[in-house]
């Protein structure tokens, strides 16, 4: 598992497929998923990342005053922050509010159609979500729009998957983990296609010396690792990977693994299955005490008294 598998993993996304779209013709609506959308199947989460599967036709999607993009069938377009946005058969169109087109809610997911007569749009609409407590600066990063394509490439095998999320209603589970599948590849196309100037926090992904030392945070958070060693094993000074690690990540390599930590800590506590001095061991403590104390400081209040938080939650 590289990074970013393990990143979209520690986000614990839930998900599902909830609006079944026909469109035709002319049309264009205001998109953006609300409480409304969700809560008939779905707990609503903290963070949303909505995303549209066109599986025939074709449609625009925009958002803002960005430029308007094109989506055959077999095109994904993924909303990492569920901007407002619409989806059109050509730009210009005024656009209509969700509770203007037809809605009927049947067998798990709302059926929604609006146009005229003409060619025809079907699109499945679904979401992502995860609490704030997992989010991660990578969501952040992303741009307010990707797309991905599943019918060529490495993205190919998604597109008759699905098909049978859509067309089965598999458990959510499976869902979440195939939209985070869709999501995971849309990010890897999107960095491949970065130029090389480009700063920040996906840039730190394809940077050499801070993508080694971030698969070594990753993968062995519970050792006792220091910025020196890291650097060692990078292949680069300790001042050029600090300044390089601070300057694309936003902060520096001992604080990213100490936040990378707790999070662990935080999905392991959220499981249930081990008590809080196994996971203090577990993440690399030397005693219950000094992993409570770390842990308030990330989440502002004790592991006992965050994990219960959650089950009430539940």
């Amino acid at each position: 598992m590289d990074v970013l598998d393990d990143i979209l993993a520690s986000l614990r996304l839930t998900g599902g497929v909830v609006i079944d779209g026909g469109f035709s013709g002319e049309f264009c609506v205001h998109a953006e998923f609300t409480p409304q959308h969700c809560a008939p199947f779905f707990p609503l989460p903290d963070t949303l990342i909505s995303y549209h599967y066109v599986r025939s036709g074709r449609l625009i999607i925009q958002i803002d005053d960005q430029p308007a993009v094109t989506l055959e069938a077999g095109s994904i377009a993924i909303l990492p922050r569920n901007d407002p946005h619409i989806l059109a058969s050509r730009c210009g169109l005024p656009a209509a509010e969700v509770d203007e087109i037809g809605w009927i809610t049947d067998e798990g997911v709302h059926h929604v159609s609006a146009g005229t007569n003409g060619r025809r749009a079907d699109v499945w609409c679904g979401f992502l979500g995860t609490a704030k407590s997992s989010e991660h600066p990578l969501l952040d990063a992303l741009p307010a729009l990707l797309t991905l394509n599943v019918t060529q490439g490495q993205a190919q095998w998604l597109d008759s998957s699905m098909r049978f999320v859509a067309e089965q209603n598999p458990p959510s589970e499976t869902v979440a983990r195939l939209a985070e599948l869709l999501l995971s590849q849309a990010i890897r196309e999107y960095v491949e296609q970065m130029p090389a100037e480009a700063q920040g926090w996906l840039r730190g992904l394809v940077d050499p010396a801070v993508s080694k030392a971030l698969s070594i945070i990753h993968s062995r958070y519970a050792e006792d690792l220091d910025v020196e060693g890291i650097a060692r094993e990078v292949g680069v000074s300790r001042s050029v990977l600090g300044d390089r690690f601070a300057e694309l990540i936003g902060e520096p390599p001992m604080r990213y693994c100490a936040k990378w930590r707790m999070r662990v800590a935080a999905n392991k506590l959220r499981d249930g299955k081990d008590n809080a001095a196994s996971i203090a061991y577990a993440v690399g403590f030397n005693s219950e005490a000094a992993f409570n104390r770390a842990f308030k400081r990330e989440f502002g209040e004790p592991p006992a008294t965050w994990r219960r938080k959650f089950e009430l939650a539940d």
